[in-house]
């Protein structure tokens, strides 16, 4: 019986453990608090480009880690590219800026 209540503890432990830490080691993230305030800067990054009327933001996927934003999709030229770009780096939080867009021709 003692056996099987140590199992069950033990078991009951290393759940709340892994639930305690899931968004951490989900998103390569040291806290939920970087995981809010990279959700916050994404959100401000798409808010700015539907704003803009230079940038298709439907085009545009935008995901941030650690403040680092990373744009990815297609751009109609590559003023729009430099836009986007431009546009992401003047949101507050953001580290750096991954433009992985594409020009199409």
């Amino acid at each position: 019986m003692q056996f099987i209540r140590a199992i069950a503890f033990a078991a009951i432990a290393g759940t709340t453990i892994l639930a305690a830490t899931g968004c951490a080691v989900v998103r390569k993230q040291e806290t939920v608090g970087a995981y809010v305030d990279d959700a916050a800067i994404t959100t401000s990054v798409k808010a700015r480009f539907v704003d803009d009327k230079t940038v298709d933001a439907g085009a545009i996927s935008v995901q941030t880690l650690k403040g680092t934003v990373i744009l990815s999709g297609f751009a109609k030229s590559g003023a729009e590219k430099s836009q986007a770009e431009s546009i992401a780096r003047n949101v507050k939080g953001v580290s750096s800026v991954r433009n992985d867009l594409v020009v199409r021709p």
